[in-house]
């Protein structure tokens, strides 16, 4: 059966992430195509910045190219999910929960069932969305810009609607994490409305794939010394965990888990 060349990209995102490098004949074995097609496929996820060519292969792109909201959606699904699922433990009833823009964060919005009197704040459009479809009504979403690839509202519309706000929990997700650097992300006006969001927060929460150690990406957000606490999965190196730790950080281990088939994504189902 002909596969669409966007479920093949899909499939490639998803096991060149997975396994962090493979080579052009690897990638054609388990798919079961021709170099060639894994060629010209690789050439589409390079375009849009998702993977990088390198000696012998490819893997996926660690530069500040930032790919879309649906694109990274489908990049370690089984990790944001165990992640997520560590997350309610930090999730009481009558509180203010805040959702950074992300989609470990979004993962986490689609758990939120079983709880009561709940207040969200978020600046995505998605989370928003998401929470409502779960039938929660007490949604505050930040005015602002509406900017692509994250889909997060930024600006000043954002920031003053913020600074008016408070949240007993923030759930942070960030594009990268380094012991040096700290929490950063591609976009500077997403930066800026993200660290205004932790000011205005009782408790900081970063949840954070093992992918995102050890990057650094543009614009600064926040020193690790202003994080509670790094919700993470067990992909991690211990060597990682250890430098966190090291600095006085508590990091959570998230054991990964088979994802349930209806949270599998695709670029078929972007559109749900």
């Amino acid at each position: 059966m002909r596969i669409h060349p966007k479920q093949r990209q899909d499939a490639l995102l998803l096991l060149i992430a997975k396994h962090g490098f493979l080579s052009v004949r690897e990638l054609a074995e388990q798919l079961q195509v021709s170099e060639m097609t894994i060629r010209r496929d690789l050439r589409v996820l390079e375009e849009k910045g998702l993977v990088d060519s390198v000696t012998g292969g490819v893997e996926v792109s660690r530069s500040a190219n930032e790919p879309s909201f649906h694109a990274k959606r489908l990049l370690q699904q089984a990790e944001k999910w165990a992640i997520a699922k560590a997350a309610l433990k930090w999730i009481e009833p009558n509180m203010t929960v805040g959702f950074s823009a992300g989609t470990t964060t979004w993962m986490l919005a689609n758990r939120m069932t079983g709880f009561r009197d709940l207040t969200f704040v978020t600046n995505s459009t998605n989370i928003a969305l998401e929470l409502s479809q779960r039938g929660w009504s007490n949604i505050i979403l930040s005015g602002g810009y509406f900017r692509t690839p994250s889909d997060a509202l930024v600006g000043p519309l954002a920031e003053r609607s913020l600074r008016m706000l408070h949240v007993d929990v923030l759930f942070l997700g960030v594009h990268g994490l380094d012991v040096g650097q700290g929490l950063t992300t591609p976009n500077l006006s997403e930066a800026a409305v993200d660290r205004l969001f932790m000011e205005r927060a009782s408790k900081v929460i970063v949840l954070c794939d093992h992918t995102k150690w050890g990057i650094r990406a543009l614009a600064h957000i926040a020193n690790l010394d202003e994080v509670d606490l790094v919700i993470t999965d067990d992909g991690v190196s211990s060597h990682a965990v250890r430098a966190l730790s090291d600095h006085g950080i508590e990091v959570v281990i998230a054991p990964c888990e088979e994802l349930p088939k209806a949270m599998k994504f695709s670029e078929e189902r972007r559109d749900r």
